[in-house]
Order: C-alpha cells, then structure tokens, then sequence
C-alpha cells in the first residue's frame, strides 16, 4: 500500500483537480515553466499520483471526521513529538523539508485517517475479549544485550550479587553502559520507551520474557533473540488487571493494529473514499484511486 501520509511538503504544491492554467511558475534563459506544464508533467509521476491521493483523502476525512478531531488533541501529539526530540527538534523537521505547521498538518492527517479507522473497525464485545487474550499493559524495562551466552550469564551472577534494590539498579545501570551492544539504550543505562504487546519493534522473544518479569525483577536466564542475548530488569510493570478496567485500551490496541496492518488500511481507505463520492474530472487520471476503491468493493462482497 502507498504511505498515505506523504510529505506535507509535497501537498502545499499549488495544483488543482480543475486544471490549471499558464500562469508562470518559473522563467528562465530557455523559456518560461507554466502551470500547466508543471501539471502535466507531475500527474505522470508516482510521487505526483501519491499526492492528488492524500489530497483527495484528506478532503474526504475532514469532511467526515473533522469534528472528532480538535486542535488540542493535534497541539498534544505535536508537543510530544518536540519534547522527544528536545533540542534537535527543528533540526530534524528542517531535514524532513517540513516545518511546525506542516508537521501539525501532517498529525491532524493521521488522526482523522484513525478516526475513519475507529468507525469501520469491529469493536464489539467478541472482538475485546479476542484482544484480551493477547493484551498485555504498557511496561517499562532495562536491558542490556550482549553478543554471546557467556557474558550475558556473567552479568546476571554480578546481578545476582546485588543486596538491596537500589544497588541493583545502579549495578544494572552501570553495565548497560559499559557492556550492552545496543548503543541506543545504552546511552540511557539500558532503559527503552515504554511498550505494550503492540509493538512491533522488540522481537517476540524479548517481550515474552519482558512481561512476564515483576517489577523489580530481572531475567535470571539470558534471553535469546535474533541480536544476541539479553538480560532484562522490570522497571515498571503494574500486571494485566481485569478486562472490564482495560476495555478502552483494547479498543485503541484493536484500532492501532488496523492502522498497522497495510491491507485491512487499504480497504477502510476505500470504503471512506467511495462514501466520499469522489469525481476525477481529469481523464488522465480517472484511475488513480482504483485499486483502493475496488478493495473496497471486495471487502463489502
């Protein structure tokens, strides 16, 4: 499926579905590029197609969802996403070609599409107690990966001979640094951003054993992964609780696996966009939004 959420960037381009005409877009010793040229030449292109989609999409999910999404809720993420990176913040909007209003844009975006997806995603009670079986809290843990079985058992008996918990967690703290070959966390003494059973970047492996850990305690066996080998400390793990006090949190993991999950996407994509009654007025262009809406039309048979 194409990435939905192209650069804003690229949607600021000033083109419009009705055509456009020669105003001149940029002169030169050779001639002069025109509006219309510029046009003609973007439509062939996959970027240029990408975008008239997420043009044409964000016109639908405002029209739809533009109500169940206000601007503090967009002003929320954006000041998650800044306080992340801290200082390197603008940087790294400068790298990506955008800017603070771009990227509120870019985040109002992806919060109507996951409204659209919350609406047409199965959110009954058999599909709760589905999630339930695979739910697990959001934890947070330290780890400290090695490359061989050996070293990994020599951290855990220097662990081991930790007396309180402080001296513990400093000791785990201390050799995260020093030993562990994920120079991301190690910077951080070991600890990663907290998880629940969602994510998709810690191995399977690794999150078994990390949920299955009580809090304040450590994996007394290295634990195998495709990186190497790890020792694990539970930092925060408050339990898995009773289903009727996690019923809004396996609702939003029910929706974020949908907008994780490319081809059950691509199919509320199309449903949003036949509801949309979208009319290609440009016959070079009549097919741009033909696989989605016939996966829609799969998915309704």
């Amino acid at each position: 499926m194409k990435k939905w959420l192209v650069a804003l960037a690229g949607v600021l381009l000033t083109f419009t579905l009705a055509g456009c005409g020669n105003s001149t877009v940029a002169t030169t010793s050779g001639g002069k590029v025109t509006e219309s040229a510029y046009y003609d030449s973007l439509k062939k292109t996959s970027s240029g197609t990408s975008i008239l989609q997420q043009m044409i999409l964000n016109k639908v999910l405002e029209k739809e969802y533009g109500k169940d999404v206000s601007d503090k809720e967009v002003t929320k993420q954006y000041d998650t996403y800044k306080a992340q990176y801290g200082s390197s913040f603008s940087s790294v909007l400068s790298q990506n070609s955008m800017t603070k209003t771009s990227f509120k844009a870019e985040l109002r975006s992806n919060l109507l599409l996951k409204a659209a997806v919350k609406d047409y995603s199965d959110l009954s009670t058999s599909a709760v107690n589905k999630q339930w079986e695979a739910y697990q809290p959001t934890i947070t843990v330290q780890r400290i990966q090695v490359a061989k079985e050996s070293d990994a058992k020599d951290i855990i008996k220097q662990l081991d001979e930790q007396k309180t918990a402080k001296k513990l967690t400093d000791k785990f703290t201390a050799l995260a640094k020093e030993k562990s070959t994920d120079t991301t966390s190690a910077s951080t003494g070991g600890t990663l951003s907290p998880f629940n059973n969602t994510d998709t970047t810690l191995t399977a492996e690794f999150k078994k054993a990390a949920f299955d850990l009580k809090q304040g305690k450590y994996t007394t066996t290295p634990v195998k992964t495709a990186s190497g080998y790890d020792v694990i400390l539970s930092v925060k793990n408050a339990g898995k609780g009773k289903k009727a006090d996690h019923t809004s949190d396996l609702k939003e993991q029910i929706v974020t696996e949908t907008m994780a999950d490319s081809t059950k996407l691509q199919k509320i994509v199309g449903k949003v966009l036949k509801k949309g009654n979208v009319s290609i007025k440009d016959k070079d262009l009549k097919d741009v939004l033909s696989s989605y809406l016939s996966s829609s039309s799969s998915s309704s048979k």
